[in-house]
């Protein structure tokens, strides 16, 4: 499951700003975005993955993504930096 990927992962970014900018400079390794987010904020993302070749995982709840990242609010996407 994505949601223990996160957990287990050391190099995540969190949120839609910072994972764009991520994926823009080639630096991610996958992207999990939650199905409950606004369509609106990770249309953009799941375009730029499809350009790019980055992997998209889907979870089904912002809340339960935000725990996984260890924050106490919820979180439309993360991305999981490549290893260097």
């Amino acid at each position: 499951m994505s949601y223990e990927k996160v957990k287990q992962a050391s190099n995540t970014i969190i949120g839609t700003k910072q994972t764009l900018k991520a994926i823009e400079s080639d630096s991610v390794a996958e992207v999990i975005i939650a199905r409950d987010a606004d369509k609106r904020v990770v249309s953009g993302a799941i375009k730029l993955c499809q350009e790019k070749g980055v992997p998209l995982s889907y979870v089904d709840s912002m809340k339960k993504l935000g725990r996984a990242c260890g924050i106490d609010v919820g979180a439309a996407m993360v991305a999981i930096r490549k290893e260097r």
